[in-house]
């Protein structure tokens, strides 16, 4: 039961064997409902439908968060602009959500960051943003959300410049340090989708919607396909959740038409510079002309980003180009005293956001609210929203499908269910120094890990203890440790290196190479416990390499269409079905 959050529940763990009993169950079984799409709201939906009783299958045509999910600002937070738009209610749910995720839901994922809002103009700016910052603060006290994050303060330039010594004497008079949270968006999918799978649900990757089962106009399941082994299958369903994001309007399609809801992408992109390269003790967040701009801490690197530009170019790896790049260097290069260069840029990513269409055509204006529609009988498509409000997302989703199903189904109780790795976590944090004399490990290590893994760090050390060289870090990428690479394939569902790389470690972005110094040992490490022979490891490899190359040169190209036609020079490890 290794994994499991609650005794007498299933195992948690996503390995291959699993997902091969998924796909044999998935071709047998009817379920109560199906999900398309394992980001992070497919994900929610199936932890909502499998804690409410109802029998659920996951399937995703790439890897876990591999779009929108794995490409964020890594934020949870309430969206502080949008209080200067005057969207109190969207504010103040996710702000509810940002408090519950911290204090119950996954204390281990989500932490406490703080930022600080400089301020250019003495009196104007600070009144006017002092006030909408304590009203944050205050929406958040009002929803019982606020504890283990400190209120605002004001600050005076001094006092700033003794935060953040790195910016500008002359760009700032003052400043507001409020708090936030932070998450790696990634691996909270992946944590989402282990705590459902403990409760019961069947999840695949690789694993692509083909086509809808109808009987008349109801739709009552899916036809996948195995895209690692090019089988195929029927997948019946009572109810089917399209939660697809980017995607829905593909999707929508293949049921026969688009419907009334429209998603457009609206790409944001992000930088990764080392910590040393800005001097400061706290986050920090730019106003710019269309948004505003983050400076986030990450380890021993800063998040910078983002940009919020239309993209109607391949969804799947959205290009940042060098005026993407350019952008952002330009905006936080402004509050600097030590400018940023293109050389101090460690990594890049580029995500879409789905935006639900409005009567603009700015996406910097288009709605992050989302909707959930029955755009057919036996369908309920959810889209729109933001990360840190996935979990309503969810429940509103599964309340469509359970109008739509016989009999009652349970009110939703995630917002009481914690996830995998989450039971447990202060005490065991607090004995993280026992915990690093009883392995052998640094204590700096066992905090690595519980911020990881929570309490599923045993797993980890257990794995270290019977193979002992697991325990050391990976060579071109040291901040993970071996045994890291081996549990992303046996537990979390990772079935390629890039899935590894980019997604359950941030080695891709993390490095300066961007990984490529690490590909070979990891690919090893990973043979075994995928059945890969030499070619399939040497071909995982190859591939790693070329899609760096392609992302990097898209990024030295000025314009959208150059950029993405030089990030699609790299092949695709396993490619989708197309229509």
């Amino acid at each position: 039961m290794t994994g499991s959050p609650v005794t007498g529940l299933g195992s948690s763990r996503l390995g291959p064997a699993e997902r091969a009993a998924a796909l044999e169950r998935m071709a047998r079984e009817e379920f109560d409902v199906v999900v398309v799409g394992a980001g992070i709201v497919g994900a929610g939906a199936a932890l909502d439908a499998a804690t409410r009783g109802l029998s659920v299958a996951v399937v995703e045509a790439r890897d876990f968060a591999s779009g929108t999910s794995s490409r964020s600002s890594k934020l949870i937070h309430g969206g502080l602009r949008y209080l200067e738009q005057y969207n109190f209610d969207l504010v103040r749910e996710a702000l509810t959500e940002r408090g519950l995720l911290m204090q119950r839901v996954a204390p281990h994922l989500v932490r406490p960051v703080p930022f600080l809002l400089p301020t250019t103009h003495r009196f104007w700016e600070r009144g006017y943003f002092g006030a909408g910052v304590a009203l944050y603060d205050l929406l958040a006290f009002q929803m019982g959300s606020t504890r283990g994050v400190p209120h605002h303060r004001h600050l005076t330039r001094r006092g700033a410049l003794r935060l953040a010594p790195s910016l500008r004497k002359d760009a700032i008079v003052g400043a507001i340090q409020y708090w936030d949270a932070q998450v790696d968006d990634a691996r909270y999918v992946v944590t989402v989708l282990r705590t459902a799978a403990a409760y019961g649900a069947q999840i695949a990757s690789r694993t692509q919607c083909v086509g809808f089962l109808r009987e008349g106009e109801r739709v009552t399941g899916l036809r996948i396909r195995d895209l690692e082994s090019g089988t195929s299958a029927k997948v019946r369903a009572k109810q089917v959740v399209n939660a697809t994001g980017v995607w829905t309007d593909d999707i929508q399609q293949l049921v026969g038409g688009r419907g009334q809801i429209h998603v457009r992408a609206s790409k944001g992109i992000h930088l990764v510079v080392p910590k040393d390269r800005i001097h400061s003790s706290t986050g920090i967040i730019l106003r710019t002309e269309k948004s505003v701009l983050f400076v986030i801490p990450w380890g021993r690197h800063w998040i910078i980003g983002t940009t919020d530009t239309a993209w109607d170019l391949d969804k799947a790896h959205p290009a940042a180009s060098r005026t993407d790049i350019d952008y952002v260097l330009e905006h936080v290069n402004a509050v600097l005293s030590t400018p940023l260069t293109h050389d101090d840029v460690e990594g890049v990513y580029a995500g879409l956001r789905p935006l639900l269409v409005g009567e603009t055509d700015e996406t910097s204006k288009l709605s992050r609210e989302h909707v959930v529609a029955h755009p057919v009988p036996g369908l309920v498509l959810v889209a729109g929203g933001k990360y840190t409000t996935y979990r309503v997302m969810a429940k509103d989703a599964i309340d469509a499908v359970a109008h739509g199903l016989d009999g009652k189904v349970a009110e939703s109780c995630t917002d009481r269910v914690a996830l995998v790795g989450a039971d447990g976590y202060p005490a065991m944090w607090n004995a993280r120094h026992r915990l690093a004399a009883r392995s052998g490990l640094h204590v700096a290590r066992i905090e690595h890990l519980l911020h990881r893994y929570g309490t599923l760090i045993d797993d980890l050390l257990n794995l270290i203890a019977e193979q002992p060289h697991l325990g050391r870090p990976l060579g071109g990428a040291d901040d993970y440790l071996r045994a890291e690479v081996v549990y992303a394939a046996t537990h979390e569902g990772a079935r390629h290196l890039n899935d590894v790389l980019s997604r359950r470690t941030r080695i891709s972005i993390e490095t300066w190479d961007r990984g490529v110094g690490a590909a070979r040992e990891a690919a090893e490490l990973l043979a075994p416990v995928l059945g890969w022979s030499k070619d399939q490891t040497d071909r995982e490899v190859e591939y790693y390499v070329k899609r760096v190359e392609a992302e990097r040169d898209s990024q030295n190209e000025l314009g959208d269409q150059e950029a993405d036609a030089r990030r699609r020079g790299a092949p695709e490890i396993v490619p989708t079905a197309t229509f």
